[in-house]
């Protein structure tokens, strides 16, 4: 048997101060986890929305890089997209909110044309701008979309800890709570009894003298 559930005021202090615990912690689990689901849910939104974008201007970078191919030549296309380099600007950090570790994609747009102006026609430009485009929104998404998963991990560990507190921790310190004040006050008055009981003897030897 725990020494902790024993029938004494020592062990009724402790168990009012962990419930107090107790029930401040699943408030402030329940306060996290209100806080993660409106953050979520603006994410959600958010990579709805970006997605969306996203199929339109890829739809548009696709027909702009066929009116490069056609303006320029497909061989041409092919040997400048040959020749971009490699995304190098892509730098990621990481915000807190309530605890959870989201990223933050740093990126710098390059504004270096990688081909000749002169040997180019205008509908290259096009179609680069979109791609560009399209590159930037995909970045985006990709924060948006690690940030949304997760706070949903976070939201469910929350959830479950705020279950637990509810459904488990707070019923049993409740219960122990009354069930040593019950105790305590069974033994007050077992002692209240005695009492009486030793006082009414004293009186009847003295009479008895």
């Amino acid at each position: 048997m725990d020494p902790n559930t024993f029938p004494t005021k020592g062990n009724l202090i402790l168990a009012k101060n962990s419930l107090a615990l107790a029930m401040q912690g699943y408030e402030l689990m329940d306060k996290k986890r209100n806080i993660l689901i409106r953050e979520l849910m603006e994410l959600i939104d958010e990579a709805s929305s970006l997605q969306q974008e996203i199929h339109d201007t890829f739809a548009k970078a696709y027909a702009s890089l066929q009116i490069a191919n056609i303006n320029n030549g497909i061989s041409t296309v092919m040997e400048i997209a040959a020749t971009t380099p490699l995304e190098d600007s892509i730098r990621i950090k990481t915000r807190s909110i309530m605890g959870t570790e989201i990223p933050l994609v740093e990126y710098t747009p390059s504004n270096t044309i990688q081909y000749s102006l002169q040997d180019t026609k205008a509908s290259l430009d096009l179609a680069t701008q979109n791609f560009e485009k399209v590159k930037a929104l995909t970045i985006r998404l990709s924060q948006v979309e690690n940030s949304a998963y997760r706070l949903a991990t976070n939201i469910k560990k929350t959830q479950k800890r705020a279950n637990a507190l509810k459904n488990i921790t707070i019923p049993s310190l409740t219960n122990l709570v009354k069930d040593i004040t019950v105790a305590l006050e069974e033994k007050e008055r077992e002692e209240f009894t005695r009492l009486k009981v030793i006082k009414r003897n004293n009186l009847k030897k003295k009479e008895k003298k």
